[in-house]
């Protein structure tokens, strides 16, 4: 099976060697779940890889959605960008503080809105520390850039393209989320939010597609998750989760080994699990 994990990844040696180029723009992506109590934006100002701005993504997101972090029309994010100094042409690299985590997500958006040079940095800011590299502190201004945003509505899934899907069986739909979140035996960690999955939903945890040292897998270990949670890769997949995050996880992972058929539900379980007139399994049965 061909190897696609660097048509998305950079090493933290290449950006080393990299990060002064003039093209090169490095964006930290970190998000935590509120129930961790981390601040992303803090620790950013607190270390950060030198040069690199900081991307919210409940900040660049659509705000006329009680949803959280939704992707934003291409007007909003172009203009979102644009101020922190990202334009066309440019080489994005996004990491984030976890290793392997949000970064996907900013990654996923860039790509949404047609950026065609994005990539994931591997192992994150935690390989970064962990080699001995320099971080600075501070908030990083970069002068504006034109940013050309063209969504490709083909990467963005609705509840109806997700109901669609699991009626019809043409596409496979893939929970990112904890197997006891997905069986409904662990709670969620936002409020109103039903416990349980989608009936038809296949469960992968996305932390089995990241290894013990933070990287993303092998495509033969990746190829092998996949299998084994059941999902049929010769069909189209929409990738889910709590809230449209982990989910990037799982769509770049197929990307990684060769699969460009896949969307991501970006209203996820925080939009599903709270509409009582969608049908939910769980609550221990597993897999429905």
């Amino acid at each position: 099976m061909q190897d696609h994990r660097y048509d998305y990844l950079v090493s933290t040696a290449w950006l080393a060697d990299h990060i002064d180029a003039p093209d090169v723009v490095v964006v930290d992506g970190s998000w935590h779940l509120p129930t961790t109590e981390r601040r992303a934006a803090t620790e950013y100002r607190e270390a950060h890889i030198p040069g690199a701005v900081f991307l919210d993504i409940d900040e660049v997101a659509d705000h006329t959605s009680d949803l959280p972090h939704m992707l934003p029309a291409p007007a909003a994010f172009a203009s979102a960008v644009r101020r922190l100094g990202i334009g066309d042409g440019q080489t994005i690299v996004v990491y984030d503080s976890v290793g392997f985590y949000s970064a996907p997500r900013v990654w996923w958006m860039f790509r949404a809105m047609g950026a065609p040079r994005v990539f994931v940095l591997d192992g994150g800011l935690p390989r970064w520390l962990a080699e001995g590299r320099p971080v600075e502190d501070g908030i990083v201004r970069r002068p504006a850039r034109h940013f050309t945003a063209r969504l490709d509505h083909a990467m963005v899934a609705t509840k109806d393209d997700v109901l669609a899907a699991l009626k019809s069986g043409e596409a496979v739909v893939v929970d990112a989320r904890s197997s006891g979140r997905f069986a409904g035996t662990a709670p969620e960690p936002r409020k109103g939010i039903r416990s349980g999955h989608m009936p038809g939903a296949y469960n992968l945890p996305y932390t089995n597609l990241i290894g013990p040292d933070g990287s993303l897998r092998s495509v033969d270990a990746l190829y092998t998750a996949f299998a084994d949670a059941g999902v049929d890769l010769d069909k189209p997949v929409i990738t889910t989760c709590g809230s449209g995050v982990s989910a990037a996880v799982l769509n770049l992972a197929l990307r990684s080994l060769g699969h460009t058929s896949i969307a991501i539900y970006d209203g996820a379980w925080a939009e599903w699990g709270r509409d009582p007139n969608l049908p939910v399994a769980g609550n221990g049965e597993g897999n429905s």
